[in-house]
């Protein structure tokens, strides 16, 4: 297939489109800098001039293509407003499109406790306050096999791996400046997380064989936020310290603290693999080994604001619990 990735030159979509490039597709990514077209032309992709901020850009791409991948992490209500605008540019083409959501929707506010809650594909479940925009978003896409687009979503949890840094890893890695790796209360709350290489995987398997409004989660393990710091804490020779809102807040970031730390985030993905024929990879499940890399343990710098602005509505989350 003739397949655009939106979001190429980032984590997730570089190695979605690297796979794509292995698996024989004819592969092109967007890109809106000199700097992302020499990444994408180095892998061997081809680049394509574009703003995934901006569906005008993409737009008269269209018809040079058989498939789409949507892989940018950018502002929600600006995601709603594009994804809208494309599909609607592609109705009745019978065009694959991949939205890729996140896991992050699935949410339960725990303040660091454990929660026995673990969702597969298709469970229901109560919207996590920061993201129903993007719930919204994901039904927009399921629904659009009825426009004629074969619609798919895919969330992923956690991605770590080479090419690219786990934020809320590097997150754990910062609070060192306090003398100690933090984590929220107890600790408790647990994370399922994916290798990057792993998740590639699923979008191959999707573009190829995946059903139309079809749900695809991505995931191959889960720890708790408290064996993380523990375990990088070991690594750099620390104690681990319990936090309250505001220190972690201040450690972490306003929003990593509110929306990633204090929940509690377990999926599983019977569909993916039933459907897809998807497993994970043996030597793709230890996220320890992540947390080892230089580009983590060299750092002690000041806590991750990127977030800040990606879920406007978290701005207003406080510390009761769910």
């Amino acid at each position: 297939m003739r397949t655009l990735v939106i979001g190429a030159t980032g984590h997730a979509g570089f190695a979605v489109a690297k796979r794509l490039l292995k698996g024989g597709h004819e592969v092109t990514g967007l890109a809106r800098s000199e700097t992302g077209e020499k990444k994408l032309s180095e892998a061997g992709i081809r680049a394509v001039s574009g703003d995934a901020l901006n569906p005008g850009t993409i737009e008269p791409l269209l018809p040079r293509f058989d498939s789409f991948v949507f892989a940018p992490r950018i502002d929600l209500q600006i995601e709603s407003s594009v994804i809208k605008s494309l599909l609607e540019a592609m109705e009745g083409t019978g065009k694959r499109f991949i939205f890729t959501s996140g896991t992050g929707v699935l949410a339960v506010r725990t303040d660091g406790d454990w929660d026995e809650r673990s969702y597969a594909e298709d469970d229901p479940f109560t919207r996590a306050p920061h993201a129903g925009m993007r719930v919204d978003t994901e039904d927009l896409v399921r629904a659009a096999p009825k426009r004629g687009v074969h619609g798919m979503v895919i969330r992923p949890p956690l991605i770590w791996g080479p090419g690219g840094i786990a934020r809320s890893l590097m997150s754990l890695h910062a609070s060192a400046r306090c003398g100690a790796i933090g984590y929220l209360g107890r600790g408790l709350n647990m994370t399922s997380n994916i290798h990057v290489d792993d998740l590639a995987e699923i979008f191959a398997l999707a573009l190829e064989r995946g059903a139309p409004g079809a749900l695809y989660h991505a995931v191959s393990g889960e720890q708790s936020w408290r064996v993380l710091a523990a375990e990088i804490g070991r690594l750099r020779g620390l104690p681990t310290k319990s936090l309250g809102m505001a220190e972690a807040e201040e450690l972490f970031g306003k929003t990593y603290a509110q929306v990633v730390f204090r929940s509690c985030n377990r999926t599983r993905c019977p569909r993916t693999r039933d459907e897809l024929g998807w497993r994970p990879h043996p030597d793709r499940l230890d996220i320890f080994a992540e947390c080892a890399r230089v580009q983590y343990l060299s750092n002690t710098g000041e806590p991750n604001r990127d977030f800040e602005g990606y879920f406007p509505s978290a701005q207003g989350i406080r510390t009761s619990k769910a």
